[in-house]
């Protein structure tokens, strides 16, 4: 019988194309499968106490995974006030596999926070640190993008002209960022399947790497994600909210 691990993941202030937009107002998504309402209880309950009662959208769903022992007291631990420091991030704890990624402030503070994640577990916890320094250059992404949205035909991943126009300005900049890694992510609106939208979501961001391959930015320097309608920056009540919601981000790594 294959064993399913619980996986939770946690959506740390989430990216935002609009600069505008202060962090505080973005919610903080909690997603995975765990075995029961008790576990489901404890981890909302600890993330809210982390980040605020309104600002955390709880997607857990209930299903048939096995807990590593003592797995929510380790989770606990590393639930943290530290990780207010990492802006854009994601933690990813899959049974004993640990995760975290995003921005932090300098070098010093990128090692401590993976440090201290690794000192509250036991042994049998692995840490994989992605996180990374902010850099400058990210201005360089943000004024060729202009807070414009990268348009795609209706329900697929096949880009609209006007969205190729943004684009070469997108790889223009990328040209002049010579070495430097882009993190491209690709989200959609919360309408229909959430399954269904994390595929184009991903197709999306795949869609954009191969023009931006196109036109000269080498495609080791692009990595993808998708990740559907899990990081809302508007509301999807609205025709509008729902249109800013689906978006392609641009986050310049080291």
């Amino acid at each position: 019988m294959r064993i399913i691990w619980l996986l939770a993941v946690i959506l740390l202030n989430p990216l935002t194309a609009k600069a505008d937009m202060p962090a505080s107002s973005i919610p903080v998504v909690v997603s995975g499968t765990v075995p029961d309402e008790a576990t489901h209880a404890k981890l909302i309950a600890r993330v809210r106490e982390l980040y605020g009662q309104d600002k955390v959208v709880d997607q857990l769903v209930l299903g048939k995974v096995v807990m590593p022992p003592n797995w929510v007291e380790h989770l606990n631990r590393l639930l943290d006030p530290a990780l207010h420091q990492i802006s854009h991030g994601q933690l990813k704890v899959e049974g004993s596999e640990v995760s975290v990624r995003g921005e932090v402030a300098n070098e010093a503070q990128r090692q401590q926070i993976a440090s201290d994640m690794a000192t509250r577990l036991n042994p049998t916890y692995t840490i994989h640190n992605g996180l990374h320094v902010a850099v400058q250059d990210q201005s360089l992404i943000d004024s060729a993008l202009a807070n414009r949205n990268i348009e795609f035909e209706t329900g697929s991943a096949n880009l609209t002209p006007a969205g190729k126009t943004i684009l070469d300005a997108i790889a223009a900049a990328m040209i002049k960022l010579q070495d430097k890694h882009v993190d491209i992510t690709g989200y959609t609106d919360d309408h229909g399947l959430r399954a269904s939208n994390i595929n184009l979501s991903q197709a999306r961001a795949d869609a954009v790497k191969a023009y931006l391959v196109s036109r000269n930015v080498q495609a080791e320097r692009i990595n993808t994600y998708g990740v559907g309608p899990d990081r809302p920056i508007a509301s999807n009540d609205t025709a509008e909210g729902r249109s800013r919601n689906r978006r392609i981000e641009f986050r310049v790594v080291q």
